[in-house]
């Protein structure tokens, strides 16, 4: 199978399957987007979305957020990872939001990537979702599917694979496809123990065949 014809056949299963992909993550608008995707950062969505309620009700805004103290937000969100960094990331960003772009989210990856506690996965993240640009976030669920799927080969970083997605991904599914490549690999190509018998990517997958052709088993044992 032709790099061309995976890329051609595997858009085709996600439009299927998941026609209506998008983010888990609950936000109404670009700075509360922002903020649960700092927030999201190595936890859970469901994590996420338990305790940003709380924390958009306190500060709606980035004005309110930069007014906080790092204490503060802490206790509204001490029961993500990493709450001590977090908690000083969301303040900074905050602060350097009001600073330098008058508190509204900017919609460019390079300024976004200015703000404290935002790197490229998440300047993709905010880019693509809120403003509608071509960008595919690589975080450690689509990194795994890619390769094991065969959409990278053996691809030894993030920008390596948001690259290569990029070049054969057309650019008005880069929205869907980043989505599409999350969900699959938090639900059924998970990290141990992938659910290869629900998957609808059997034979388009490279690790699944390579699987089969080794030791006739019908799962990709997380390696």
């Amino acid at each position: 199978m032709t790099t061309k014809e995976r890329y051609s056949r595997v858009i085709e299963y996600f439009k299927s399957a998941m026609p209506d992909a998008g983010p888990e993550l609950k936000y109404s608008n670009a700075y509360e987007l922002l903020v649960a995707v700092i927030l999201s950062a190595q936890c859970t969505d469901k994590r996420v979305n338990m305790v940003t309620p709380a924390l958009f009700k306190k500060y709606p805004t980035a004005t309110k957020l930069a007014e906080a103290s790092e204490r503060e937000v802490y206790e509204l969100i001490r029961s993500v990872s990493y709450p001590n960094s977090k908690s000083r990331h969301l303040v900074g960003m905050a602060q350097a939001l009001c600073r330098d772009f008058g508190g509204e989210v900017p919609s460019e990856r390079e300024e976004l990537e200015q703000l404290p506690g935002v790197g490229r996965k998440t300047a993709n993240v905010i880019g693509s979702v809120m403003f509608g640009k071509p960008y595919i976030a690589v975080d450690t669920h689509v990194f795994r599917v890619a390769n094991r799927i065969g959409l990278t080969n053996n691809s030894k970083t993030p920008l390596e694979t948001e690259k290569t997605l990029e070049q054969h991904i057309p650019k008005r599914l880069a929205n869907l496809a980043h989505h599409w490549l999350i969900l699959h690999g938090r639900y059924v190509c998970t990290a141990r123990n992938p659910k290869c018998e629900e998957c609808g990517l059997q034979e388009m997958c490279r690790s699944f065949v390579n699987c089969e052709l080794t030791n006739g088993r019908k799962s990709v044992d997380g390696r």
